[in-house]
């Protein structure tokens, strides 16, 4: 396109005041105000500018563009007005994606934290007495019952251990390193100082809370004589952290949690495991093996134990420290305690997700219910799909065996047995294909693989079935 052409077509653009007298729009202003459309009418100029200045728009571009000018507006207002944070499907077959929320909330949390959040609540405030109360009793009285003793077996203490809570795992490791090792060394494996996402490490957590880390061993092989030799004066904590989201395999050697815990009681020094993924029960007959609970790190007789609560536990965000009451009270009177404490929403919402674990009604807990599905009943509801898809003619669905995997930064060797849907279309790639199912409404999430869009149904709610095969239907239309 000449660069006279160019400026013509620029002097066809009409001035934000002219489009704002415009008779539909003019109804827009009504409704939604002046600076709102204001913004979005400037935004669908300056589109067309851009649109002419690289020369996607000619004579007769321009002027199918200003025809459409109040609806595109409309369009830009209501993207403007829309909530950012929205749901999203979920057809990765990740089930704790960091990424789309990690844990979806049970009906249950939802409903609690609606009530506590619409009328006052108990937060802090005794009814019995009329008198000042504590937030964590609510959730404390809950953990207590489930890390308490299992009848017929001795736990590692005599007393049920205190549980706080806080706004995520990186918290409570810090307000735990600071409460009891400021000042002083903590002494862990060289194999477990790992980075979690968002570059979240622990050498650098451990700084912030005034500890000074002692690494001992190898990447590949510590003992507890290590731990042994490197424990002086100044050593406060003897810390084990999980690898959650990565496995060493070959030649390795770690010493126990019992024989941390022997050399502790020995030396007078506290043991604490980073635990992070939150298990509260054995996970066997969910598909994950070898999986610790917290309960199997307080038998060991592990002092401290920091966990999430939107893991494995399957509730909200939260960091979750449970042990020796002593060594938790001390943290509850750190400040930095209430500079990390969670809100009433997150107490409801936690409290009602223990409650169905007291209640073993773990069907009632989504992340659980999701472990728990078979891969028989997903092929059922994904044959059930692409028969809905036969007729569009531009698709081909597949229905192949995959695997899903738990994701989160937890368990990272468990993959449990799925079955997918392959979809390619005609005249997409499958990059494209996956960029229309993102842009669809709600928006859904996919893997690109081998040329092919993979959709998991393990991750997808029964509801969302639907909404998946009008997407691809519109998509292959």
């Amino acid at each position: 396109m000449k660069t006279g052409s160019k400026e013509q077509l620029f002097r066809e653009l009409p001035s934000v005041d002219e489009v704002l007298r415009v008779q539909d729009v003019a109804e827009c202003v009504r409704q939604y105000g002046n600076a709102t459309v204001t913004d979005a009418t400037r935004g669908v100029l300056s589109r067309l500018r851009e649109e002419i200045a690289s020369g996607l728009l000619d004579a007769e571009g321009l002027r199918l563009a200003l025809n459409g000018l109040s609806p595109a507006i409309e369009h830009q207002i209501r993207r403007a007005l829309r909530h950012s944070l929205r749901p999203v499907i979920n057809a990765t077959g990740v089930i704790l994606h960091t990424n789309l929320g990690r844990a979806p909330l049970s009906e249950s949390a939802l409903e609690h934290a609606k009530a506590c959040a619409t009328d006052y609540s108990n937060l802090e405030f005794e009814v019995d007495t009329g008198s000042r109360g504590k937030r964590d009793t609510h959730t404390d009285r809950l953990f207590r019952k489930l890390l308490a003793e299992i009848p017929g077996e001795k736990s590692a203490s005599s007393a049920s251990p205190s549980t706080i809570v806080v706004n995520n795992n990186a918290a409570a490791v810090l307000l735990a390193l600071n409460t009891l090792a400021e000042g002083g060394e903590v002494i862990v494996s060289r194999g477990e100082l790992v980075e979690i996402g968002g570059s979240f490490r622990i050498p650098d957590v451990m700084t912030k809370s005034g500890a000074t880390l002692r690494e001992v061993g190898t990447t590949n092989r510590t003992r507890v004589a290590d731990f042994e030799n490197a424990i002086n004066e100044r050593t406060r904590l003897l810390l084990r952290v999980h690898r959650s989201n990565f496995e060493i395999t070959g030649f390795t050697e770690q010493p126990t949690l019992g024989d941390l815990v022997a050399l502790g009681r020995q030396r007078s020094v506290p043991v604490m495991e980073d635990l992070g993924s939150g298990a509260l029960i054995d996970l066997h007959n969910f598909g994950i093996q070898s999986e610790p609970t917290v309960l199997d790190s307080l038998r060991a007789g592990v002092d401290i134990v920091t966990y999430s609560g939107d893991k494995l536990l399957g509730g909200p965000q939260a960091g979750i420290i449970s042990g020796r009451g002593d060594l938790v009270n001390r943290m509850r009177a750190n400040s930095l305690f209430r500079a990390l404490r969670v809100d009433k929403l997150i107490y409801a919402a936690l409290e009602a997700t223990l409650l169905a674990y007291v209640k073993r009604d773990y069907e009632a807990i989504p992340t659980l219910r999701i472990m728990r599905l078979s891969a028989e009943e997903i092929g059922t509801r994904a044959s059930a799909l692409a028969e809905s898809l036969r007729s569009v003619q531009k698709l081909r669905v597949e229905i192949i065996d995959g695997d899903s995997v738990v994701g989160g930064g937890a368990a990272p060797s468990a993959v449990i047995p799925t079955r997918l849907l392959a979809v390619t279309c005609a005249d997409r790639s499958a990059d494209t294909l996956a960029g229309h199912l993102r842009n669809s409404d709600p928006p859904i999430v996919a893997r690109v693989e081998d040329g092919r869009v993979l959709l998991d149904l393990r991750t997808v709610f029964p509801r969302q079935d639907c909404m998946i095969a009008s997407a691809l239907a519109r998509i292959g239309s």
